[in-house]
C-alpha cells in the first residue's frame, strides 16, 4: 500500500533576505520568497520563461541559519510540506495564504554547497 504525503522540492533564488521573528513562545521563524524559473518554446519557436514566486516559513535552528546565510538573489534548494492557511483581513473577508514549510534547506550558490537540516 502506499502512503501519498505532501512533500514539496524546489531549486530557486531568493526573492529578499529572511524576515527573522520571535513568536511568543521564544522560538525563531524566518519568512522569505523564492522564485523558481521554467523556459519553454511558444508556438512561434521563441523561447519563453515564467517566473514563479513561492512564500517560505523556517523554524528553530533552520530560521538562525536562514538569516545568517540567505541573502536576496541566492540560490537554495528546500524541501519541505505546503501548508495552507487561512485569516480574516481588515474587512473581515477570509484570505487564503500558502506557504512552504521548509524542513530542509541546500544552499547552493555563494561558496561551498551545504545541507542544513533542524
Amino acid at each position: 500500500m502506499y502512503t501519498i504525503k505532501n512533500k514539496v522540492q524546489l531549486i530557486g533564488h531568493l526573492g529578499s533576505a529572511p524576515e527573522v521573528k520571535a513568536i511568543a513562545s521564544g522560538k525563531k521563524m524566518a519568512r522569505f520568497s523564492l522564485a523558481t524559473n521554467e523556459s519553454y518554446k511558444n508556438t512561434k519557436g521563441e523561447k519563453v520563461t515564467e517566473t514563479q514566486w513561492h512564500n517560505l516559513v523556517v523554524w528553530g535552528k533552520l530560521a538562525d541559519i536562514a538569516a545568517k546565510y540567505l541573502e536576496k538573489g541566492r540560490e537554495v534548494a528546500v524541501e519541505g510540506k505546503l501548508v495552507n492557511r487561512q485569516y480574516e483581513d481588515k474587512n473581515g473577508q477570509k484570505r487564503y495564504y500558502a506557504e512552504i514549510q521548509v524542513q530542509e534547506l541546500l544552499l547552493l550558490s555563494g561558496g561551498h554547497r551545504s545541507t542544513v537540516a533542524p
